[in-house]
C-alpha cells in the first residue's frame, strides 16, 4: 500500500467514526478541533469555534450551564487523538467534513 492510500484511509477512518457520532457528540468534536493547539487548521479557528459552540449551546443543556468534562466522551477523544496524528491537509479534510456535514 503506498503512503498516499494509506493518508486516504486514515482521513476515511475517522470521518466513519464522525458519521456514526449523534449530533451532539459531532458539534463537541468540532468544538475540540478548533479550540486545540494541536491542530493546524487553514479556516479561521475562531470563527468555526463560534459556529460549533453556539450550535452547541442551542443543542446541549449540560454544555450551556457548566463545563463539559471531555473524559466522559471517550469516542471524541480517541477521535482527537487520530486527528492529532495527522498532517495539516488531513486534519483540514475532517473539519470541512465535520463542517459541512453539521
Amino acid at each position: 500500500m503506498n503512503n498516499k492510500n494509506m493518508i486516504d484511509d486514515k482521513v476515511k477512518n475517522v470521518i466513519s467514526i464522525i458519521k456514526d457520532m449523534d449530533l451532539k457528540n459531532k458539534l463537541r468534536l468540532g468544538v475540540c478541533m478548533s479550540s486545540s493547539t494541536y491542530t493546524n487548521l487553514k479556516y479561521n479557528k475562531a470563527h468555526i469555534y463560534s459556529i460549533f459552540d453556539k450550535k452547541l449551546k442551542e443543542n446541549d443543556n449540560e454544555y450551556l450551564t457548566s463545563y463539559v468534562n471531555m473524559r466522559k466522551y471517550p469516542t471524541i477523544l480517541f477521535v482527537m487523538a487520530k486527528i492529532m496524528e495527522m498532517n495539516n491537509n488531513q486534519q483540514n479534510q475532517i473539519a470541512m467534513y465535520l463542517y459541512n456535514n453539521i
